[in-house]
């Protein structure tokens, strides 16, 4: 078949596809971006995603296309609906810019935000962001967390939360009301999207989706934001410290030096925004066998405590190797919730207690 007859074809196919609650077919709805279709018949369109939308229609959409004679593979570009003053909604297109805070530069409401960072993926980033957002509420804190890393969004299965969050009206605009977990509010991709979908976006979108996430949730009055960033030194980074206050990143690493030499490039590009960094946290610092209680330095040791020290930053703490931490991920509760006394959990709030005096600091600074 042509490339005219499939895209003819698929769109077909798409128009019989309809949503449950308004009848509508999904072309007519306006759901349906721009399909494209290449010599090699793959297929390729944007979905713009809305409070509403069941679960299972983005699904649909893509199981339609899928079955359109001589299309050999379809990718969707999820999109998020841009939520204006007027409560309008439309695609959030690249370069777009949400409805602007009434303080810009502050996140109304919340009295510190603080970035969780690293130069590489694979160190327990978003391990370390959601047990400091538990640690906070445990601390009697009123806390939110934000799952900044559009590729990789993990925050869900962390908390245990497979929630929808609803959109409400909030002074005349529409809001998206974060989920709670364990005290913490949360808002993630990973809440929007099925749980095999991939996020296939470029930079530009994923700076609108964090410019939404940022000033169109309604986090209400926080002691604290956490935001779980993206490993790197991209387009979330600046995006973050461009759009509001960020008090200071935590960075976390490794003992080994492949980490180490990544967390240095993150500290720059930290200092060269004019950010501060309020400390180092080591994360997989030496097993401790269960048999005879040796520890075992799997990834090296001391990496982090040297690094923070050549660069003249806070050294915040290290915590150990514990396969407590791997089973609290998975079953979707932090380990200062599920095993407070392991090592790991008591490690990991020591460096919320660290934390939460250096933001005492800076208020009276």
């Amino acid at each position: 078949m042509k490339v005219d007859e499939i895209r003819g074809s698929v769109m077909a196919a798409l128009s019989e596809v309809r949503h449950p609650a308004s009848g509508k077919d999904i072309l007519a709805s306006g759901h349906i971006q721009g399909v494209e279709v290449d010599a090699s018949g793959e297929v390729r369109f944007g979905f713009l995603m809305r409070a509403d939308d069941p679960p299972d229609l983005l699904k649909e959409a893509r199981s339609a296309a899928e079955a359109v004679p001589g299309v050999k593979g379809v990718r969707v570009n999820v999109q998020l609906p841009q939520m204006g003053p007027q409560g309008k909604q439309g695609g959030i297109k690249p370069g777009s810019v949400p409805a602007p805070t009434p303080k810009p530069g502050i996140l109304p409401g919340v009295k510190h935000v603080v970035a969780v960072s690293s130069g590489k993926g694979g160190v327990g980033k978003s391990m370390v962001a959601a047990n400091l957002a538990a640690s906070f509420a445990r601390l009697g804190h009123k806390v939110g967390l934000l799952d900044a890393d559009i590729y990789g969004p993990n925050i869900p299965l962390m908390f245990g939360e497979s929630g929808r969050p609803r959109v409400t009206g909030v002074e005349g605009r529409e809001m998206i009301e974060p989920l709670e977990a364990h005290g913490v509010r949360l808002m993630s991709l990973g809440f929007l999207l099925d749980k095999e979908q991939p996020a296939i976006m470029r930079g530009p979108l994923i700076t609108g989706i964090l410019k939404q996430f940022l000033e169109q949730v309604a986090w209400g009055v926080l002691d604290i934001l956490v935001v779980d960033m993206p490993p790197g030194t991209g387009d979330a980074q600046l995006s973050l410290v461009q759009t509001i206050d960020v008090d200071g990143a935590v960075m976390v690493t490794t003992p080994q030096d492949v980490a180490t030499g990544d967390v240095r490039r993150g500290v720059k590009m930290f200092e060269r925004v004019n950010t501060r960094i309020l400390g180092v946290v080591e994360n997989m610092s030496g097993l401790s066998c269960p048999h005879c209680g040796e520890v075992v330095d799997v990834f090296g040791s001391g990496g982090g405590e040297r690094l923070a020290a050549e660069m003249k930053l806070p050294f915040l703490g290290r915590i150990p190797l514990d396969p407590a931490v791997r089973v609290a991920g998975d079953e979707g509760s932090p380990t200062v919730v599920s095993a407070p006394a392991s090592a790991a959990g008591q490690a990991l709030l020591d460096v919320a207690r660290s934390l939460e005096r250096t933001l005492s600091a800076l208020e009276v600074g």
